[in-house]
């Protein structure tokens, strides 16, 4: 039994997908924006951080407010994001959330919940950080994939 954050008391470390392979997922980590510049090694690197959490259905994964420690991949299922005053936001497999996190120490903006049951790959943020400071080549992309965001965001806001 796996606690996070507070929320997730029922998570469970699936012994059948614990040895999935970080492998068979590298390809969906790739597609994360904050993840897309980097090597397929550094890929590799960040998807063996992983846990594989298996949450039965309606769990609360993450709570609006709480401290964000934590990326998250969905695997398989569906999760709903209740943002506050606006309305909720359906995942699927290969959605993601909690990019920020692993950079920036803040709460949580949303809660999030299980649809049906769900299997996700979580990245805590110190695992994280202790990479980066083993690989300060992948410090330099996400540099450049935040600055582009950056910009980009910057150059819509003008329009």
């Amino acid at each position: 039994m796996a606690k996070i954050s507070g929320t997730m008391a029922h998570a469970m470390v699936d012994p059948q997908t614990a040895a999935l392979n970080a492998a068979d997922w590298t390809g969906v980590l790739a597609e994360v924006p904050l993840f897309a510049g980097m090597s397929t090694r550094h890929v590799r690197g960040v998807a063996k951080l992983a846990k594989i959490l298996r949450l039965p259905a309606y769990s609360q994964i993450v709570r609006e407010g709480e401290a964000a420690d934590a990326f998250f991949l969905i695997l398989d299922g569906g999760a709903v994001v209740r943002p506050p005053g606006k309305r909720p936001v359906k995942l699927g497999v290969g959605d993601y959330f909690g990019e920020l996190a692993l950079l920036v120490d803040a709460p949580r903006s949303a809660t999030v919940e299980a649809q049906g049951e769900v299997l996700l790959a979580r990245i805590g943020r110190r695992d994280f950080l202790a990479m980066l400071e083993k690989e300060p080549k992948v410090c330099l992309v996400l540099l450049r994939t935040l600055a582009e965001r950056l910009r980009s965001s910057e150059s819509s806001a003008k329009h």
